[in-house]
């Protein structure tokens, strides 16, 4: 189903469309609609491919919410973890997934429930699920942004894991004194660095100077938790980067709080680069949205058909995030991810042919990469894309259409029995 899924990528997720005719729609929609079909499921088989490509690489599981569908101040939520490659930036597949039905009213109740019952036990989980998925990392960092300040976030995360979060919450200290940005606040500048920013609706691409503090604290436990066997404090370290001189408008300034040591500016630096990595998690729902599947465009009212053909939309899109992060080639220690990532052994006559069609005869115009590798297919899926190869990068959108073109091609050979695919 999920080859199905791509095929509509780029035109929106429609039952009629991805059925290719009425006999089509109604057996998908009954595939939707059988019971045994579980969101559950589809996470679990994406998780389990996941640990040898975790293998002795520094994992970071990248956590986040998105909206599925929204009612007023509640609706359909999907909450995702996905792990990344540390030193390269590559997603190496989803951790974890689940959904939430959000009703409005819940708020005022929030204080009085232990953690087990809330919405925020959903980052515990999937730092768990992520722990047990990239059990064969060589090291595991849990990374997300505000939602996930949680004191039980971190006083039960897995063993072993580190976290990076970004901090929501002026928390009390152990030693009665300054609160937590206060405390940070206090801290003289460490030094100075530069950060690339990337563009985004309304903002061109552009170059922040920060200043960087940090500091060790104690959090103290919440007088208002009622969760049990929680330490009285939680020893941890924050780091402080803000814009100096950023003029009007939008400036930087994350507030991080980590289990990682932090003992000089070089160690708060790692901090920040390994929490920019969850720019990942951002692309990977804009893919899922108005620009690539369309979720939130869904015509389907059921929310459990709805929740089948979504989850199976967040598989499809990670492993088009996967071919855009492959689009460069191998990483600088010379690896090259393998085709298998995201194509199964039968794909590869296929995408050879398809290939050597698209290839010219100047070496600019031929597949720089090595056959059975995933830049190999990104190249082929980018020109099927209608990127031309002399005008920038493929993004997601263009390696979007490019796939559904190569599920297209799939579809006719399956149909004339060539291939063997």
């Amino acid at each position: 189903m999920h080859d199905r899924l791509v095929s509509s990528a780029g035109h929106g997720v429609r039952v009629r469309r991805l059925g290719g005719d009425r006999a089509g729609e109604i057996r998908l929609s009954r595939f939707l609609r059988n019971a045994k079909v579980m969101p559950e499921e589809m996470v679990s088989s994406a998780a389990a491919r996941i640990g040898e490509r975790c293998a002795e690489r520094h994992v970071l599981a990248i956590q986040d919410t998105t909206v599925v569908k929204s009612e007023g101040g509640g609706g359909l939520y999907l909450h995702a973890c996905v792990a990344v490659d540390a030193d390269d930036g590559a997603i190496l597949g989803l951790a974890h997934a689940q959904f939430l039905k959000r009703e409005t009213g819940r708020k005022v109740m929030r204080r009085k429930l232990p953690t087990a019952d809330k919405e925020s036990q959903r980052w515990l989980d999937g730092a768990d699920h992520a722990a047990r998925a990239c059990a064969t990392a060589r090291q595991l960092t849990i990374i997300a942004d505000r939602e996930s300040d949680i004191y039980a976030a971190f006083a039960l995360r897995p063993a072993g894991a580190h976290m990076i979060v970004r901090a929501a919450q002026d928390r009390s200290l152990g030693d009665g004194g300054l609160l937590l940005f206060g405390k940070v606040d206090a801290q003289p500048e460490a030094g100075r660095t530069t950060l690339e920013l990337p563009a985004k609706p309304g903002r061109a691409t552009r170059k922040a100077t920060l200043a960087v503090r940090f500091a060790c604290v104690a959090l103290k436990r919440p007088k208002n938790t009622v969760d049990e066997d929680l330490p009285d404090t939680l020893n941890l370290n924050i780091v402080d980067v803000r814009e100096v001189d950023a003029g009007t408008g939008e400036c930087v300034h994350w507030r991080l709080l980590t289990t990682r040591p932090v003992a000089d500016m070089r160690e708060a630096l790692v901090v920040v680069d390994l929490y920019r990595r969850r720019w990942a998690i951002e692309q990977l729902f804009r893919t899922m949205k108005t620009q690539g599947f369309d979720i939130e465009g869904l015509r389907i009212e059921e929310d459990v058909p709805r929740c089948n053909l979504v989850m199976a939309a967040l598989i499809a899109a990670v492993t088009v995030q996967q071919l855009v992060h492959a689009r460069d080639g191998a990483d600088a220690q010379g690896r090259l991810r393998p085709i298998f990532d995201a194509f199964g052994e039968d794909d590869i006559p296929l995408m050879e042919a398809l290939c050597a069609k698209l290839e010219g005869k100047t070496e600019r115009q031929k597949n720089p990469h090595p056959k059975r590798s995933l830049a190999y297919a990104s190249w082929v899926c980018a020109r099927l894309g209608g990127w031309t190869g002399y005008y920038g990068k493929p993004g997601p959108i263009v390696m979007l259409e490019g796939w559904f073109e190569f599920q297209a091609a799939k579809r006719g050979v399956l149909a004339m029995g060539q291939f063997n695919v």
